[in-house]
């Protein structure tokens, strides 16, 4: 199939190192690419691809300073898609509804990919007047605030097999990765490892709008002798980091999305400590692949009783089996498939019914 995948500016593809939606973005063209399909990437021209490049801006957008309103790169983005509309069986788009009004502007077909939070009455209000447009949720529980749209299918996000290794014996510390903000918890992360008396080590990005949340919230309790704050890592790095880890803490208060944090743990083998919030319990088996819990507590005594004895060869292969790159691409070419098929028989019945 011919291809359009639209990704947001605001990371490069993939990014150099936090970013998630442009992460999966990466991960699946390539493999779209690799099983031969014709992809064409609008992204920032600084990303790297073995598909097709179409630049939407220079440089990332988080990282160029002379970058003052986002929204208007995008939209010319937007427009760049539909002026090449005709090279392309299928048009993605994983910027959330910022191209559903471009959707009503092109006949081809036209899938979006929901990475973001729907328990927004704005946002469900943005959904519910596009009602109609195909849309994939990374979740089940991603759908609840709105489920008279039209879900094409639940697709979970995928890594490739190869990226990260299994450690069979780990560290002696936890890790978190993500970004400081209130509904990340950072401070709970905290508050979990100085209770159970294990160090914990933080890797994570500050962005401007949390810049005061992190001066004064979370930097006080980085001085902690057991709380070692990293900043932003790499692919290698998080191998490393996350690998070592006798767990990784995802102790989220808001309607988790996906996490794709929670499966780069499980591809090290390392099992996942997640607070019980949207996605959370259908992303970890629980007690294969870490645990679920509410209170801080919980996740103290699970560290104690629970963890030492978790298999993480186990945890690797439950990673292999649910959320390979490949399986991501091969479930995505499917809702492609059908979405173009779909879009044919509208388009030959509104022929038919003008003639």
């Amino acid at each position: 199939m011919r291809i359009a995948m639209i990704s947001p500016l605001y990371e490069s593809v993939p990014p150099k190192l936090y970013g998630g939606t442009e992460r999966v973005v990466h991960y699946l063209t390539e493999e779209l690419v690799k099983a031969g399909h014709d992809v064409t990437l609008f992204a920032s021209a600084d990303s790297q691809t073995s598909a097709r490049l179409a630049g939407g801006c220079g440089p990332a957008l988080r990282l160029d300073e002379t970058c003052r309103d986002p929204l208007a790169h995008h939209f010319m983005m937007f427009e760049k898609v539909l002026e090449m509309q005709g090279e392309f069986d299928v048009i993605h788009s994983n910027v959330d509804y910022i191209g559903m009004a471009f959707a009503k502007r092109t006949t081809m077909p036209f899938v979006t990919t929901v990475h973001g939070r729907l328990d927004l009455e704005d946002t469900v209000r943005v959904y519910t007047a596009y009602n109609g447009f195909p849309l994939v949720s990374i979740s089940n529980s991603q759908r609840l605030p709105l489920p008279e749209a039209n879900w094409a299918a639940t697709i979970y996000h995928g890594l490739p097999e190869n990226l990260y290794s299994l450690r069979e014996k780990p560290g002696d510390y936890l890790a978190f990765i993500g970004r400081i903000s209130p509904e990340k918890c950072v401070d709970s992360a905290i508050r979990i490892a100085v209770l159970a008396g294990i160090p914990l080590k933080i890797a994570a990005k500050v962005d401007k709008a949390d810049q005061k949340y992190f001066e004064a919230i979370i930097k006080p309790l980085l001085a902690h002798p057991l709380v070692e704050f990293v900043g932003e890592v790499n692919d290698r790095e998080k191998d490393e980091l996350t690998g070592n880890a006798l767990a990784f803490l995802h102790p989220v208060d808001w309607p988790e999305p996906f996490g794709l944090a929670m499966i780069e743990a499980m591809a090290c083998g390392t099992p996942v400590l997640g607070r019980k919030r949207g996605s959370i319990p259908e992303v970890i088996d629980n007690g294969i692949t870490g645990f679920i819990f509410e209170r801080d507590e919980d996740a103290v005594k699970i560290l104690r009783d629970a963890i030492p004895g978790l298999d993480r060869r186990r945890c690797r292969a439950h990673f292999e089996k649910r959320f390979s790159a490949a399986r991501m691409a091969a479930d995505y070419h499917r809702v492609y498939e059908r979405v173009a098929g779909e879009t044919a028989g509208v388009y030959r019945r509104k022929m038919h019914a003008r003639s």
